[in-house]
């Protein structure tokens, strides 16, 4: 399904909804169930570089090797991770991986 996905790329379960409940503070049961759905609601919040960075610190990169993959240094890196997880605690974005959000959003369309 996501085999694909830059999330795939760094890591080897598709654990992103685990990652993003870690973050949100949003329980689990509460993120939108279908994978592929909360994926790209995922990619359409977050910059391809943030959805990049998100998924290389899932996985447990060092910092070093993040550097090198961005080609920034250690405290640009410190910078962008701070605003990676500053955005995803913001309740505007927040409320979009929410199930029940989803569900009234499909609704509409």
């Amino acid at each position: 399904m996501l085999e694909s996905s830059v999330w795939r790329q760094y890591n080897s379960e598709n654990s992103f909804r685990e990652k993003l409940s870690e973050f949100t503070h949003i329980n689990s049961q509460d993120i939108i169930s279908d994978d592929k759905a909360l994926y790209a609601m995922l990619k359409s919040k977050l910059t391809k570089k943030e959805l990049k960075l998100f998924a290389m610190d899932s996985a447990k990169m060092s910092d070093e090797e993040m550097c090198n993959a961005f080609l920034i240094d250690a405290d640009t890196l410190k910078q962008a991770k701070y605003k990676l997880y500053k955005k995803l605690k913001q309740d505007k974005v927040k409320q979009n991986f929410r199930e029940i959000d989803f569900a009234q959003t499909k609704e509409f369309e």
